[in-house]
């Protein structure tokens, strides 16, 4: 029987009886907490899409356009952790609605603000309600599924959530670009933002009431814990961000990067001093990193973000300023992306049950790996799309939706009960650390590769010296990004290789 089990308290409480829940509302769950992290990939990689246009219209230079993506991206990445554990202390129901709901507010007003100002710091707002209700997702799917052949679908859906956001994120935002004014995908998105919230009311279950256990663990928030990762977070992200901006010989972007690293050490220590020397819980214990397998997972799904989302980044800046393609026309290009993304889910709902767990994600890095392997080889450019860049769309969405619903059912798997909304935190976090990290490394790379075959410095590429379609420099910049891609699927598939080694199947039920 499909029984819902959300042990909603962190107060170390023995395992509640679960209610019944149909199979009917059981799908309802699943496609509401899909739609969060859906709507958070569509929302940023639509936004990338009409980034000039929003631009233009607002008076935004084009070196601080960037922060028109960067202000959401920041505010989501750095704090979901501190929501991840709000959401196991006070109700992943409660946090999951309120999450969606802030979402859906700040999508409606943004359209209606016209300075830079307003816009970044709304956008920055509604990351905020997106790092709330994101890993609470996965918290409530860890706990609403026992292990096995549900549990696999479950997460099979809510893994190909997020890069099947970013693929329909390239189609609504070519099609709003091409056609109607950009800020219908805001509205779009407050709309859909409101579906899932209204949903979520509805449909996820009130939890039990709890009883306290009495392991002596006492169930508080580590504040100072939340403090020092999101500092770390903020000034390691803002720097890594800012960098290919302003220069990393900038003497600030150092400097900032060292602060991060302290805090984030300090909140290494704060917490095993917490797991160890006291009764309070901390914000993530020091101790599951004990664990090779659930640490290579975390190292894999941080490769795993930095080369599958700057493959689709590069990849739109081939189609777009190499060759000169119009918004619709790289749209049309990404169209099988999102045809393979729906048949692979529900493949891997199947393989994840009969299958060994290091060999769906070898196939998942490598697949990656060679989708953009094949845009960083010398095949001429004047191919046909359908010889190499049709399969690299294909293979990066086999690996994409095999390797992110593995790697997110694994952490659940991995953690008590009382930690999965923590555990969907963690993994979102390391992601978007990876994705921050890979995106500075490649731009660093790509503007390199420029200045040297222009024979100019990095900072008049940096500032924008004109490259037109067409440009052998810009071809030579865009390869070495996907070389790094590649580099950073293969470095996955080697940590893969080597801790993963014997895994058993990711969807039995254990």
């Amino acid at each position: 029987m499909l029984e819902d089990e959300d042990n909603e308290a962190e107060l170390e409480l023995g395992a509640p009886q679960r209610p019944a829940l149909s199979k009917t509302r059981l799908i309802a769950l699943v496609i509401t907490v899909t739609g969060a992290a859906f709507l958070n990939t569509l929302g940023v990689q639509a936004a990338v899409i009409v980034l000039p246009t929003i631009g233009k219209d607002l008076g935004i230079p084009d070196s601080r356009q960037q922060w028109i993506v960067s202000a959401y991206s920041l505010t989501f990445g750095c704090f979901l952790l501190l929501w991840g554990r709000l959401a196991d202390v006070y109700g992943k129901r409660f946090i999951f609605i309120w999450g969606s709901a802030w979402v859906t507010a700040t999508t409606i007003v943004i359209p209606f603000v016209n300075n830079e100002i307003g816009f970044d710091v709304l956008r920055g707002l509604q990351g905020l309600g997106a790092a709330a209700n994101v890993p609470t997702a996965i918290g409530i799917l860890g706990v609403t599924f026992a292990p096995g052949k549900a549990k696999n679908y479950a997460f099979s859906c809510y893994g190909a959530g997020a890069p099947m956001g970013s693929i329909f994120g390239n189609l609504l935002g070519g099609v709003i670009g091409e056609y109607a004014t950009w800020k219908w995908i805001f509205w779009i998105l407050a709309i859909l933002a409101a579906s899932v919230t209204i949903a979520g009311y509805f449909i996820i279950p009130v939890p039990p009431i709890q009883t306290i256990s009495t392991t002596g663990v006492k169930a508080a928030v580590d504040w100072i814990g939340g403090t020092l990762i999101t500092l770390g977070l903020l000034a390691l992200m803002f720097a890594l961000t800012e960098g290919n901006v302003v220069g990393w010989s900038t003497s600030w972007v150092p400097v900032l990067i060292v602060i991060s690293v302290v805090l984030i050490v300090l909140f290494v220590l704060w917490q095993w001093y917490l797991e160890k020397k006291t009764t309070r819980r901390p914000l993530m214990k020091v101790s599951i990193w004990n664990n090779m397998k659930f640490s290579a997972a975390m190292i894999t799904m941080t490769l795993f973000f930095a080369s599958f989302n700057n493959y689709l980044i590069f990849v739109t800046y081939f189609f777009q300023d190499y060759l000169g393609l119009s918004v619709i026309q790289t749209t049309l290009r990404f169209i099988p992306t999102g045809v393979c993304g729906v048949m692979v889910a529900f493949v891997t709902a199947n393989i994840l049950s009969r299958i060994r767990g290091n060999y769906i994600l070898m196939f998942g890095t490598l697949c990656v790996g060679i989708s953009a392997l094949l845009f960083a080889v010398p095949i001429p450019p004047n191919t046909t799309y359908w010889a190499y860049g049709f399969p690299a769309m294909c293979l990066a969405v086999f690996g994409a939706d095999t390797l992110y619903p593995s790697l997110t059912l694994f952490t659940a798997h991995s953690l008590p009960q009382e930690d999965q909304a923590l555990g969907g935190a963690l993994i979102n976090a390391v992601g978007q650390v990876g994705r921050a990290i890979g995106l500075a490394i490649g731009t660093a790379v790509e503007t390199a590769v420029i200045a040297h075959k222009k024979g100019t410095t990095v900072s008049n590429v940096g500032n924008g010296e004109a490259i037109r379609p067409g440009d052998a420099s810009l071809l030579s910049g865009l390869r070495a990004a996907e070389w790094l891609n590649f580099g950073f699927a293969i470095t996955a598939f080697a940590v893969v290789l080597f801790a993963f080694r014997g895994a058993g199947k990711l969807g039995g039920k254990h």
